[in-house]
Formats: structure tokens, sequence, C-alpha cells
């Protein structure tokens, strides 16, 4: 169990395997991060697959409207979404990709993010300063290692619940 220093900031995620603990970085990328924390208390991130899983690379999620495994999911359309909240400018900083950080996804613009967001599974260095890096895998990274692969994989893992620490009893 990972030390919880700021449970305001800190993601409890819940996968098949087990517990994902995330520390949020709400002084390296704050709109992000109040992003995440809104979702999660929404429970919009329930339920929601990873579609998009690439081996020695990262796992994205985050497409609450197409990517609900509860909600008539089409792994065609999954990954195309966001949320019905306006998109985000990018808050790009010195911060590394290494492996376990939460990187926002996003379209070529680079102000078009907004639920979706990866986790690497190691170092990608040359995502520095185009994505922007907003929290990171304090606990659990081995059950992020277990996470199916493909584009979209057969049979997809998902997001069985994202709370924010300091709601969860």
């Amino acid at each position: 169990m990972a030390e919880i220093r700021d449970p305001e900031n800190t993601i409890l995620m819940e996968l098949k395997h087990g517990l994902v603990t995330i520390e949020l970085l709400p002084d390296v990328a704050p709109r992000h991060v109040e992003r995440m924390k809104t979702l999660a208390r929404a429970g919009a991130y329930d339920d929601v697959v990873f579609h998009r899983v690439i081996e020695g690379f990262m796992a994205q999620t985050g497409d609450v409207r197409n990517g609900n495994a509860g909600k008539g999911y089409n792994p065609r359309m999954a990954g195309t979404g966001g949320s019905d909240l306006p998109n985000l400018p990018a808050e790009f900083s010195e911060l590394p990709h290494d492996r376990g950080t939460l990187g926002a996804a996003r379209s070529s613009n680079p102000d078009s993010a907004n639920s979706q967001f990866f986790i690497n599974f190691r170092d990608n260095h040359f995502l520095n300063g185009q994505y922007t890096v907003y929290g990171r895998v304090i606990a659990g990274m081995e059950h992020v290692d277990r996470i199916a692969r493909g584009e979209p994989p057969a049979d997809p893992d998902r997001m069985l619940s994202v709370r924010v620490a300091a709601d969860v009893a």
C-alpha cells in the first residue's frame, strides 16, 4: 500500500488485477488535475476501457463518451471522444514521461486534451514537452503492466472504479 501524502490529489483506480494509486501533480498541471478529479467524482471513469494499449509504450483510457464497457461500448468508437466539458489548454512542463507517469491524450492540437489519458509502461522521453504530465503511479504499477494489449484489445481491461482518495472512507 502506498503512503498517501495528499488524499485530495491522489487517485485510487481499481483494475481487475488490483488497486493502482496515482499521485496527481497540481503544482505542475492544475487544470488537468482538476479535470481528472471532477470526472472521478462524477463516476465518469467507472467501467471505461483501456482502448489503446501498446506493448513497451503505454496504456490509454478515459474516453468517457465512447469507452464505457457497461453502456454500449463500441470498440470502433472508443478513443474518439471525451467528456461534455471543454477541452483543456496544454500544461507542458519539464517533467519527463517516465515509466508510470500519466500523460494527457490529445489530438494533433496541443490544446485538445479532455478526459483521455495514458500511463507509460516505460520511459518515453520522446514525448517530453509535447504532452502534459499530470500524475504518476506510486503503487500498483504491476497491475498496469497486466492490462490487455491491442488497438483495441480483443477483450479490453477497464477501470472498475476511479476515486479521489479524500472521498474514500
